[in-house]
């Protein structure tokens, strides 16, 4: 995964890098095609936001969260896309635990008590 980041006015320290890099890290154990991660931390006065774009390979994901602190807009940005991801994750292996087979035939389905012949004369007969 490449992280990119990006900061505007403000100066971001290798220490915060190093922290950004370790929390973004963490994602992907909720997603293996994450390719590409961008932060962008703006200051304004007293406030710090933090946006984090995640890239993954058929979708995009961000988040956008503001506090007093640089770190701390950052994790709360990580803790949302965390979030997120969980939730992708958990639709991903749902589907493929419940994917119909490939006849057609639900697996999950009761088997029939009982087979019917039918004949055209007869009627119904037991076998």
């Amino acid at each position: 995964m490449q992280i990119l980041t990006t900061a505007r006015h403000c100066e971001l320290d290798a220490e915060t890098r190093q922290f950004v890099e370790q929390r973004l890290e963490k994602l992907q154990k909720y997603a293996r095609d994450i390719r590409e991660a961008h932060l962008v931390v703006t200051a304004e006065k007293y406030r710090h936001q933090a946006e984090i774009t995640l890239k993954l390979k058929s979708r995009e994901m961000v988040s956008s969260e503001e506090s007093t602190e640089m770190r701390n807009a950052i994790d709360l940005a990580a803790d949302t896309l965390e979030k997120q991801l969980r939730r992708l994750k958990g639709k991903r292996v749902d589907r493929k635990r419940h994917a119909p087979s490939a006849n057609g035939i639900d697996p999950t389905a009761p088997a029939p008590a009982e087979v019917f012949d039918f004949d055209e004369d007869e009627g119904a007969r037991e076998d």
